[in-house]
């Protein structure tokens, strides 16, 4: 895919919505995957369905979040390519989180332990932030302790995510 090198506002703007929906769904699976985790005895069939109930529901209401908001701001229902842009964005985020549902599939089918499907899924859930925060700011015109800074904060969030999801279940 060949990215414009100048973006104008409208096209910045979609960049910027298609980055958002990715973070967010990738810290809730990020919550919900440590929390699976941490309740030990976990199953690869059970965490799946969780996990996509969770996804599938944020998915919805992001969706929900951006009509709306539309409306709101606009006064008036999205046209169709304003509608089709904002189905797009949302739920092309869900390829963010697909990894995880590799790794619970590979555990449900094999002998792999569950719970070890869910700390590999932890992992690159972290590791995908930071690569999507890469993407973002790779070409921005920050100087690199600005960029290190970025994708610094964003990885100390994850891993703050992974420290209170295992306070609260008594890891």
């Amino acid at each position: 895919m060949h990215t414009n090198p100048h973006p104008d506002e409208h096209e910045r703007a979609g960049r910027a919505a298609a980055l958002k929906e990715r973070i967010y769904l990738t810290f809730a699976s990020l919550a919900v995957v440590i929390a699976l985790t941490t309740h030990g005895h976990a199953e690869a069939g059970p965490a799946a369905r969780t996990l996509a109930v969770t996804v599938f529901g944020l998915l919805l209401s992001m969706f929900v979040a951006d009509v709306v908001s539309h409306i709101v701001v606009h006064e008036t229902f999205p046209t169709r390519a304003e509608f089709g842009h904002m189905v797009r964005t949302t739920f092309g985020a869900v390829g963010a989180v697909t990894v995880p549902f590799v790794l619970l599939a590979i555990a449900h089918f094999t002998d792999w332990d569950a719970v070890s499907a869910l700390k590999w899924s932890a992992g690159w859930l972290l590791v995908s932030l930071v690569g999507i925060g890469f993407l973002a700011v790779r070409k921005l015109e920050l100087t690199f302790l600005q960029k290190l800074i970025v994708l610094g904060a964003e990885a100390g969030l994850g891993f703050i995510v992974i420290s209170l999801q295992i306070l609260a279940h008594g890891g």
